[in-house]
């Protein structure tokens, strides 16, 4: 939330904290927090989520899912992911955008650059690859849907063209870490926020995300505007 000085020597105080704000929190002039709804939550959803494996964790209240005032220029629609900031954006028109407050593991590292979301899917299966079953130790081959699966309650999976990137944005049976990085995974978000952003989005959303040191920046603008934007259909 910006801050704002009055007169005289707190006047430079307050344009040196807002802009620690604007590097921050990606020049958001406004910010309001979305009051999580069951509405979105199918039958499925509610037995699942009734009783999770997991303990109900307490998010830092920037990490809430906000409604913020966004002044990039990507097209409503697009998501972007700012892994450094540890938030996803979803855009909106007029000027806003869904901000969600995520977790970043390793695997979220390995790709930069525009995608598009080709596969939906809820409540996901998990096989661990041969890699992270050598750096976690001892897991299972498989991982059955629910809420105890790494994956959680949706998973959206990114393509360049016909190719899988590997990268995930996807729920999480460890909400605690939300706005944390941690040793494993992509793009986590809570159970109840990867529904919501998997009820916004369709097949072939164009996906932005941000190299390392190069988040939301009002010098540094980038866009995905339609067909002038480079993705492959």
């Amino acid at each position: 939330m910006a801050i704002y000085g009055k007169a005289g020597a707190s006047k430079g105080i307050a344009v040196v904290l807002l802009a620690l704000g604007v590097s921050l929190s990606g020049c958001m002039v406004s910010q309001t927090v979305e009051p999580a709804s069951d509405a979105n939550l199918t039958p499925r959803d509610r037995k699942l989520l009734a009783n999770p494996p997991y303990a109900q964790a307490s998010i830092p209240e920037p990490y809430l899912r906000h409604i913020v005032s966004y002044h990039r220029k990507e097209a409503p629609g697009t998501i972007v992911v700012d892994s450094d900031a540890r938030y996803l954006y979803y855009v909106l028109d007029k000027g806003k955008a869904i901000r969600y407050g995520v977790t970043v593991g390793e695997e979220a590292l390995a790709f930069t650059g525009i995608a598009r979301v080709q596969r939906k899917e809820e409540w996901p299966a998990w096989t661990p690859t041969k890699n992270i079953k050598e750096r976690l130790g001892n897991i299972p081959d498989h991982v059955a849907p629910g809420p105890h699966n790494p994956l959680g309650a949706r998973g959206l999976y990114l393509f360049t063209g016909n190719k899988d990137t590997l990268y995930r944005i996807h729920g999480t049976n460890q909400p605690e870490y939300i706005g944390s990085a941690i040793s494993s995974g992509c793009i986590r978000l809570t159970n109840e926020d990867v529904i919501d952003l998997y009820n916004r989005v369709k097949i072939g959303t164009p996906v932005v995300v941000l190299a390392p040191n190069q988040g939301d920046s009002p010098h540094s603008p980038r866009m995905v505007m339609g067909g002038s934007s480079g993705l492959t259909n």
